[in-house]
């Protein structure tokens, strides 16, 4: 206890010197742990919106769909895998079938390439983003079969609006192009642009009339309770559909770059931190070292008193752990209130949504704080803040009475 007492009344014997250690502590603990979380909340937005963008969790597919998502490569047999989707799926786990295939769509002056996503409006809004989107008019209903659903991006490209009718043509199983025309009974908005130019929705019943797929479906897709475990699941689902032509993907794989943008996220946070600690780590070392010389005749006349080197080394050293534990909680405290000030609206990239939406990035960021880049952070700092300290307390450990006599 009489250690910290006089290391505490000695780093406050120069309290601007101490003052500006503080500072790059406290500035290189909140930019850790506040740029970190925006970082996280980058990805986090990524992930979350790859998955509610009709990926879900786990998807289950005919084997050759993935690559060649054809009408021709559907699941014959859905009830064969809704007969082992309760059994096989954990409690609070949601499900649902869809038809998806590549189509064009046309009104009197325009036509563009899209995705009919044929669907169960009930099933379908407790696993994608579709339930909760609509701006105009209103969400698909049992019943009317010749609804379509389109975003307002390609709404506004096509100069339509609710009530017109919009034209879908595709390949049917036979091998023919079909046609049918369908009445835009809502407009949605999703987080990227390209989602809304790319995707129109219509009930699953109705796609499979229009393309003749007998009851058939292009994929099933599950939302888990905790994503973390798509890839158990997966391979427990793969097992019991073992001998049927299906596979089972979890969202890891059917995003791989997203996957990619994880494992990348993982590196480069640990990297930053340390690219943080170097630059403050200079003004540590610079600065402790400053002290030492200023104290070098004390450091001599305690050596001359019998005082070990150790003990120098010591003192020195709960002096760095003083200073470093003060700037993390002040450092802590900023980092924590700077991402709750942000939980509330988030960083709005609306103005720069293009460039937004080319990275993948969702439009709103909110900061995502993890226990472990917590850990990290501190971890990094209280490690290597004591470790650039020893230089300077080694220095000051092998000042002798002689040399210390000598200075002035």
């Amino acid at each position: 206890m009489m250690d910290f007492q006089l290391a505490w009344r000695n780093i406050w014997r120069n309290p601007r010197r101490t003052t500006v250690i503080l500072i790059a502590v406290i500035m290189g603990v909140w930019s850790m742990i506040f740029l970190g979380a925006l970082m996280r909340g980058v990805v986090a937005g990524m992930v979350k919106n790859g998955i509610s963008t009709l990926t879900g969790h786990t998807q289950i597919q005919q084997t050759r769909y993935p690559d060649d998502p054809s009408v021709m490569h559907s699941i014959r047999d859905p009830q064969t895998v809704a007969a082992v989707l309760p059994k096989a799926l954990p409690s609070g786990s949601h499900w649902t079938m869809r038809v998806r295939v590549n189509a064009v769509a046309a009104n009197a002056r325009h036509s563009s390439g899209v995705t009919l996503v044929g669907i169960d409006p009930d099933s379908e809004a407790r696993v994608s983003f579709i339930g909760h989107s609509i701006t105009s008019g209103k969400y698909l209903k049992a019943g009317e079969g010749n609804d379509i659903l389109v975003g307002r991006a390609l709404a506004e490209e096509f100069g339509t609006h609710l009530g017109q009718k919009l034209i879908l043509m595709s390949q049917d199983t036979r091998g023919q192009i079909v046609s049918r025309a369908f009445r835009i009974s809502g407009i949605f908005r999703a987080e990227m642009e390209s989602t809304e130019k790319q995707f129109v929705f219509v009930m699953r019943r109705a796609a499979q009339q229009m393309l003749k797929m007998d009851g058939a479906v292009s994929e099933v897709s599950v939302v888990l309770p905790q994503y973390k475990h798509a890839r158990q699941i997966a391979a427990a689902l793969q097992a019991r559909l073992a001998g049927e032509d299906l596979v089972v993907r979890p969202w890891q794989k059917a995003l791989p770059l997203l996957t990619a943008y994880l494992d990348l996220y993982d590196n480069f946070i640990l990297i930053w931190f340390v690219v943080v600690f170097i630059a403050m780590g200079f003004g540590i070392v610079n600065t402790t070292l400053m002290a030492v010389f200023e104290r070098m005749r004390e450091f001599g006349l305690l050596k001359a008193l019998g005082m070990r080197p150790r003990r120098i080394v010591k003192g020195i050293l709960i002096e760095a752990l003083l200073l470093l534990l003060c700037g993390m909680a002040v450092g802590n405290l900023l980092g924590w209130l700077s991402c709750w000030a942000l939980s509330f609206k988030g960083i709005d990239l609306s103005a720069l949504a293009q460039g937004a939406e080319y990275a993948g990035m969702a439009r709103v960021i909110f900061p995502l704080v993890l226990p472990r880049d917590i850990f990290s952070a501190n971890g990094v700092i209280l490690g290597l803040g004591l470790l650039v300290s020893l230089y300077p307390a080694i220095k000051a450990a092998r000042f002798t009475p002689v040399e210390a006599m000598q200075h002035y």
